[in-house]
């Protein structure tokens, strides 16, 4: 038989993505794969009801309807207090997702090398491999996942063409301080570089925490790529509607990239979308504190329990430690994969192994998620009250 390509050797199937397929087949609760199980704004459904009748029903530009363009340039010119051009600077995507692929490939060759934090979100090692480039590692160190700016100017001085920078952070919850970013963003500039930012949880940041926009610290515009969706902010993880906001000569190359990945996002969801960035700031305000309250009630949850956690400054993520069960003789030799397949069977609650995150060997973490009603989390918690009997 033909040989494959020898990139997809490279990286295994989404491990996130799995641990649904296998939570689904036990009918556990899922607390894995990141998604909220309650409904976008009801204005978003009314308006795609409306256009469920009315259309558009075919093809969209192709790199974004021009009111949903509008629309999110406004809203983004309010966060950065720049305004965005939503004629030349900005590419609706088919999810963030494919806005990351996007940027890789327009700003790599092969060989490049590109910069990631350690833990990530999965996609990005694979998006680097994907587009030609090598991946370098740089790890946060926890309890508080800081970074050695040195080992990122070494990068640069190795030739790193970019910097991913996922903030806050998934899967770990790091929200970025202005004074780490604006020390990343001086090597940026001092190497001509780009900062790749994946900004979906911008609005579940937790106080006393706040999130700072790469592309609005000074001279980092013209260098930022940042890529969004809608999908976390609204709820609306299936509807697949990304965006990517860079300088125009940056964009004019990532449209070309994007026709030709996905010729363009769904059209009516496009529209639907434009009535949810109508909503005014008090959306936004009413969101942080929701997810802030379940953040709060589920970590008490685990600390009842008495399972070992962090605490995330955003997102809606929380590492789990279990070294404590990995060092019982039930588990001996299990693996953070095997022992999340376990509690799927066992217990009926899906979390992620923490090692699909890590380029380095780390094998005690699990990824919860907490955007669930709170019917939910109660049942996925009265479950793993089970694994407290497992404890001596």
């Amino acid at each position: 038989m033909p040989g494959l390509s020898d990139r997809v050797g490279t990286f295994t199937d989404s491990v996130i993505r799995r641990m649904t397929r296998i939570c689904n087949q036990y009918g556990a609760i899922n607390l894995s794969q990141g998604f909220p199980d309650f409904d976008p704004p009801q204005v978003m459904l009314d308006r795609l009801a409306q256009v469920a009748h009315e259309g558009p029903h075919q093809y969209s530009v192709t790199f974004g309807a021009k009111n949903l363009r509008d629309a999110l340039a406004a809203k983004q010119s309010r966060a950065i207090g720049r305004t965005v051009d939503p004629d030349s600077e900005i590419v609706v995507t088919c999810g963030s997702t494919e806005a990351m692929m996007c940027a890789m490939m327009t700003i790599c060759n092969p060989g490049d090398k590109v910069m990631v934090f350690s833990p990530f979100y999965e996609n990005y090692g694979a998006d680097a491999v994907l587009s030609g480039a090598e991946p370098i590692y740089i790890p946060l160190t926890p309890p508080d996942y800081s970074f050695d700016l040195a080992q990122i100017e070494r990068g640069f001085q190795a030739g790193a063409k970019a910097i991913v920078i996922c903030n806050p952070s998934n899967p770990c919850g790091k929200v970025f301080t202005r004074e780490e970013l604006e020390a990343i963003a001086a090597l940026v500039i001092k190497y001509d570089a780009f900062a790749v930012t994946d900004e979906v949880y911008e609005h579940l940041v937790y106080a006393p925490a706040e999130h700072v926009y790469m592309s609005a610290l000074p001279g980092m515009f013209e260098h930022t790529i940042t890529c969004n969706s809608l999908s976390k902010t609204f709820s609306a993880t299936g509807w697949r509607l990304g965006y990517l906001i860079a300088p125009a000569w940056v964009t004019e190359a990532a449209r070309k990239v994007h026709d030709f990945l996905t010729v363009g996002a769904a059209a009516p969801l496009q529209e639907a979308a434009v009535a949810a960035l109508s909503l005014p700031d008090s959306y936004y305000a009413e969101l942080n504190a929701l997810y802030t309250e379940k953040r709060d009630y589920f970590l008490a949850g685990l600390d009842r329990i008495g399972l070992k956690h962090n605490v995330p400054q955003g997102t809606y993520f929380v590492l789990v430690d279990i070294q404590d069960f990995l060092d019982l003789p039930q588990f001996a030799g299990y693996t953070d994969l095997q022992f999340c397949e376990w509690m799927i069977r066992q217990i009926g609650v899906a979390a992620v192994p923490g090692s699909s995150f890590f380029q380095e060997p780390v094998n005690n973490l699990i990824r919860f998620h907490f955007a669930r009603q709170k019917d939910t989390m109660d049942q996925a918690l009265a479950r793993l009250e089970k694994l407290k009997a497992l404890l001596p």
